[in-house]
């Protein structure tokens, strides 16, 4: 008998409110989904919709109002701030619109990190593996400052893969490159999430990125549901 494919998350009538001046807003709507291990998912919408509220809720970045998010059979509203952050480092990885590294630390020492946190024992020469791997062996020491957005972006995803996370979370990662860039770095990034059989969740306004995915997940007003 084949055995059922393990779900990486599991979101549960997951609603997120937020108080504005005195007055609710409802920002996410009791969202309900599962993502199983290996399947690549495009969450789709508009600025505004909710996309990234809800991805910060699935990291456990943030806390729900109702509902609940099961990731990796831990359910993130019986964790303490700690725990989830512990939980995130050696289960998730994150790629950013912003790329986000760290401008104290060139380009090794930001992919060294997360191994180092995670224990590895040889972070240097894994992380120069993962920056030859996103083209970048030649910019090594270079800081974030002195590298482009392409640059910064490869040496990102090298981050978020090299610690072998089960789930990458990438939020628009091509928002702040240009198209012929963005495209590459896609291109990237599902190359590298194939060969390392890594759960993918993208949040993404573009169709043609989202069309890549195994699935695709519409969100509306707060709102989400299967794109057909």
């Amino acid at each position: 008998m084949c055995q059922a494919t393990p779900n990486v998350v599991e979101v549960s009538a997951l609603s997120k409110r937020v108080d504005i001046g005195g007055e609710p807003l409802t920002i996410l709507h009791e969202n309900s989904f599962v993502v199983a291990t290996g399947e690549t998912v495009a969450i789709l919408g508009a600025s505004g919709s909710g996309k990234s509220t809800l991805l910060g809720l699935m990291a456990g970045l943030d806390l729900p109002s109702s509902g609940s998010v099961m990731l990796a059979g831990e359910k993130l509203v019986d964790l303490d701030e700690d725990a989830r952050a512990v939980l995130r480092g050696r289960f998730l990885g994150f790629v950013f619109q912003s790329f986000q590294l760290l401008p104290s630390l060139n380009a090794i020492e930001n992919v060294m990190l997360p191994l180092e946190l995670a224990g590895a024992p040889n972070a240097r020469n894994e992380a120069e593996f993962w920056l030859d791997r996103v083209g970048m062996s030649h910019r090594l020491r270079q800081y974030p400052k002195h590298l482009s957005g392409g640059e910064q972006q490869r040496v990102a995803l090298a981050r978020a893969f090299a610690p072998k996370p089960k789930l990458v979370l990438a939020d628009e990662p091509t928002g702040n490159l240009d198209a012929l860039t963005g495209h590459q770095i896609i291109e990237l990034m599902f190359a590298i999430n194939a060969e390392s059989g890594t759960t993918l969740i993208l949040v993404t306004h573009d169709e043609e990125i989202a069309a890549r995915c195994n699935r695709r997940l519409r969100m509306t007003a707060g709102r989400i549901e299967e794109a057909i």
